[in-house]
């Protein structure tokens, strides 16, 4: 289990950043999280429901609330704010962010659709 010691916003960059208890830090932009979100709005019940989400290229955190030792709920300024990001699935994030992120823009492309609003 990966432990987070640091989490800092940056409103400018629109970047959170997660520095974790073995050393290791991850920078993951707003729109990375949004789109990657745990909820069910995004995860669906199972991988075949998978939605892509986009036009979230903007968007931003407005706040960061903590839910107990071992996560955090994001809230975005789309007013998303469903889903549990624990320590574990920020680092996840980071490790595997350009596998994920190269899929993202797969899927939007096979899709039609666009980072953009």
């Amino acid at each position: 289990m990966h432990i987070a010691t640091d989490i800092k916003y940056s409103k400018a960059t629109k970047t959170l950043t997660v520095a974790f208890d073995d050393g290791t830090s991850v920078a993951l932009p707003a729109e990375y999280l949004r789109v990657e979100s745990p909820s069910a709005e995004v995860q669906g019940h199972g991988p075949d429901q998978r939605k892509t989400i986009a036009g979230r290229r903007h968007v931003g955190i407005m706040e960061i609330e903590p839910v107990g030792n071992y996560a955090v709920r994001l809230i975005f300024d789309d007013l998303h704010d469903s889903g549990l990001f624990t320590w574990d699935y920020f680092y996840e994030l980071g490790v595997e962010r350009d596998r994920r992120w190269a899929a993202y823009l797969e899927a939007l492309a096979t899709q039609g659709l666009s980072r953009d609003p």
